[in-house]
C-alpha cells in the first residue's frame, strides 16, 4: 500500500495522520484516504477534484504533474507527500 504524508503544517490546520492506502494513481490512493478524512480532502483539493492552487503533492520525491485528474501513477510501495506550496515576495 502506498503512504501519504502531510506537512506539519498541514497538520496545524487540519487533522491528517500518515496514512496508507491502496491505489494505482494518486487519485485512487487519495480517495481512499479522503473517504476516511472529509475535513483534509476540503483542504487538499477543490469542489471539482483538483488539487488547490497552494498545495503540492509529491509521489516518491517526484513533483505530481496531473493537479486536475490525479492521473500520476502509484507504485505498490509508494509515498504521496502532501505539502503546501510557498508563495509570496
Amino acid at each position: 500500500m502506498a503512504r501519504v504524508s502531510f506537512t506539519q503544517n498541514l497538520q496545524r490546520h487540519v487533522q491528517c495522520p500518515p496514512t496508507e492506502a491502496p491505489g494505482k494513481t494518486v487519485r485512487e490512493v487519495l480517495d481512499r484516504v479522503f473517504a476516511q478524512n472529509q475535513p483534509a480532502r476540503g483542504f487538499i483539493l477543490d469542489d471539482q477534484g483538483a488539487v488547490r492552487k497552494h498545495v503540492v503533492l509529491f509521489v516518491d520525491g517526484r513533483q505530481v504533474q496531473d493537479r486536475l485528474n490525479l492521473a500520476d501513477p502509484v507504485g505498490p510501495d509508494g509515498e504521496i507527500y502532501v505539502m503546501q506550496a510557498l508563495s509570496g515576495g
